[in-house]
């Protein structure tokens, strides 16, 4: 879509912005126990997953994560504020130059050091950071693929992340739900866009 319009309007690479899709929980009106009740699968967060892969492929692109502001009951969050104003980041660095903080951590690798998954990440600018507390919404796997709730903690700009139920994690997932609780901010308190590790690669 995005190359049809730049080809149709004949202006070039012009800027595109898009806004993640944000948390909800499907019209399913569950407490937020249940729906951290365990890591589940999800179409919703596959759908994240292809629009941060359109900024890999498309140029002038960029993505506005929206993880903290979404109504697990309404798909229209009402909170307007922080979204324009990380699309405006996003249109400052993108199409005027400007060196600002436009984005969130995004993950770049993952390690295995004995029962330890050990991620690294891009746009940690100044720092990885918890927004409050303890971080949340890491789930872990072996080979098995079955996914238990993990533990996280910040070192430096790594992220390790261990479960007692995994004791050789091959996979781990960040924020995989349709209705994310999650908190891993950078310094600039912009919000990590969710992930897995064992993504498509193509």
């Amino acid at each position: 879509m995005i190359k049809n319009w730049r080809k149709d309007w004949a202006e070039g690479d012009f800027t595109f912005l898009a806004v993640q899709l944000a948390p909800w929980d499907m019209n399913r009106k569950r407490s937020l126990d249940e729906i951290t009740k365990e890591p589940t699968e999800s179409d919703w967060a596959a759908l994240r997953e292809a629009q941060v892969y359109t900024g890999k492929v498309v140029p002038k692109y960029g993505l506005a994560v929206i993880t903290d502001v979404g109504d697990k009951d309404d798909i229209h969050p009402t909170k307007k504020e922080p979204v324009g104003a990380r699309l405006a980041l996003l249109a400052e660095r993108i199409t005027y130059g400007k060196h600002v903080v436009a984005e969130g951590p995004t993950f770049k690798s993952m390690s295995v050091n004995g029962n330890e998954a050990i991620l690294t990440f891009d746009n940690v600018d100044g720092g990885l950071d918890s927004k409050d507390g303890d971080l949340k919404g890491f789930a872990i796997a072996g080979e098995d693929k079955k996914f238990h709730w993990a533990k996280a903690k910040i070192a430096g700009n790594k992220i390790m992340v261990t479960s007692p139920d995994v004791e050789h994690p091959t996979v781990v997932r960040y924020g995989w739900s349709d209705f994310p609780v999650v908190n891993l901010v950078n310094k600039e308190g912009l919000p990590a866009s969710p992930f897995r590790t064992d993504a498509p690669k193509d």
